[in-house]
């Protein structure tokens, strides 16, 4: 598997976001109907990407400095501020619909918790990849549950956010995963996998309506995100022997290896 190094990420992260895709111009257009079946997971989903990512940015130095990647943690730091902006899109757009911004989720406090009491590199990144995971078919189905095109652009501004973020996670986990020893490899895969599915169903319970909303029962829902397992955690991805790193900067690669 290729994986690139913490300093082509950071020269990524900084070209997106540069790259503007909402037009901020347009109206919002947002039926009664659709804003009852989508309007608290929206605004969950928004408070839970505001998160200054303190926790992650100390695991990550902590990381650095055992694996002498100094640029490590200013990838991370890039990585989080682009989540800070979807987080920001979302608020503003729940501004421009007359909803408030909650502040308080069970959802989001749980998570906080997990994330307040973690310092451990590799239970970082397999929490964020399946957040993450979940998150594409969160805003996919955010998306199809809507005909407002300003919802539909900040939708899509995040989609392809996250298709990258999901690579950089997956090379990390790798990263981490090929360092260990064949029992040690095991146990983390099968942990990776209860973890992932355990989230899934929690994400799931939490956000169906919305996610019914977006035409997905719990069937459709579940077997994407088994997909998405396969892709980011599955054998076929940790237990590949072939590693190559490449440190030069080229923003199609990131395409191709969505």
């Amino acid at each position: 598997m290729q994986t690139h190094s913490s300093l082509y990420w950071k020269k990524y992260f900084t070209r997106n976001a540069s790259v503007k895709r909402i037009d901020w111009q347009l109206e919002p257009q947002l039926t009664k109907f659709e804003k009852g079946k989508i309007i608290k997971s929206l605004q969950a989903w928004q408070l839970g990407e505001t998160s200054e990512g303190e926790h992650l940015l100390q695991a990550a130095k902590k990381y650095a400095l055992k694996t002498n990647d100094n640029e490590y943690p200013e990838a991370v730091k890039l990585f989080i501020k682009e989540e800070q902006k979807h987080g920001n899109n979302l608020g503003k757009y729940l501004d421009l619909i007359d909803e408030p911004r909650i502040t308080k989720d069970w959802g989001d406090t749980m998570f906080r918790k997990i994330r307040y009491y973690n310092t451990n590199m590799e239970l970082w990144t397999i929490a964020v990849i399946t957040v993450e995971s979940a998150a594409q078919i969160f805003y996919q189905a955010l998306k199809d549950a809507s005909n407002c095109t300003l919802l539909k652009q900040i939708c899509t501004d995040i989609l392809i956010d996250e298709a990258a973020h999901i690579t950089f996670q997956k090379e990390r986990l790798y990263i981490i995963f090929s360092g260990k020893n064949s029992i040690s490899k095991f146990i983390a895969y099968h942990a990776y996998t209860c973890f992932f599915i355990c989230t899934s169903l929690v994400i799931w319970f939490a956000h169906q309506k919305l996610f019914k909303a977006g035409r997905l029962n719990f069937f459709k829902y579940f077997q994407k995100m088994m997909r998405k397992l396969n892709k980011v955690a599955g054998t076929a991805i940790l237990y590949h022997t072939e590693n190559k790193t490449s440190s030069v900067y080229d923003s199609s690669e990131i395409v191709q290896s969505i």
